[in-house]
């Protein structure tokens, strides 16, 4: 085998690696990042049903601008 194409097939093998390796980290935050998103759609959830046996009228008049 050539030696130029030997070096050639090794970098792009190397290449290849780093780009797995790239792969493998974005997916990896994507999985975080989705149970992240779970846990917060949970607390949401939870802090609805809390607020569910609230009287009608309560909050009303709640001004939440910054």
């Amino acid at each position: 085998m050539d030696p130029v194409a030997l070096a050639s097939a090794f970098i792009g093998a190397q290449v290849g690696r780093v780009q797995l390796a790239a792969a493998a980290k974005l997916l990896q935050m994507d999985a975080a990042n989705e149970q992240s998103v779970v846990g917060l759609i949970d607390a949401a959830q939870q802090n609805m049903d809390r607020l569910a046996n609230v009287a009608a009228g309560i909050g009303g008049n709640l001004d939440v601008s910054v």
